[in-house]
């Protein structure tokens, strides 16, 4: 969502963003015409009519389960954002009996919060990434 129009944000997919993200952003781009999302969340700036560039990952239930603000020289990272989104998926699904450790992807290990987990998480991380390379 941004304070762009839809046309904005379709030539934005189909000139730039469907070549980074294969098939495209698997989700609506919305339009933030006057800044009041932007507003809500902290990002707009009304003086200059934009919005700083945030991100926020929402569960189903309305709670910001992760969020990153930007200043717009530096970009963003569509491909670890929806990499973060699976990840809270995955959480939100065991019920909290899987977490995911820093670098996770669908289908890789995945950690199991406990006391046996307690100062062994660095031990579990190196083996988990071991099966990345």
């Amino acid at each position: 969502m941004s304070v762009d129009s839809v046309f904005v944000h379709k030539m934005w997919n189909d000139n730039e963003l469907s070549k980074m993200v294969t098939g495209g952003v698997p989700f609506p781009m919305l339009s933030d015409s006057g800044g009041r999302v932007g507003t809500t969340y902290g990002i707009y700036d009304a003086d200059a009519g934009v919005e700083t560039r945030g991100r926020f990952i929402i569960d189903p239930d309305g709670i910001i389960q992760g969020f990153e603000v930007l200043t717009p020289p530096v970009g963003r990272n569509v491909s670890e954002s929806i990499r973060q989104v699976q990840a809270f998926q995955l959480v939100r699904e065991s019920k909290g009996a899987q977490a995911t450790p820093s670098g996770w992807k669908p289908g890789k290990m995945t950690l199991k919060p406990g006391p046996d987990l307690v100062g062994k998480v660095w031990e579990v991380w190196k083996t988990s990434m071991a099966f990345d390379e």
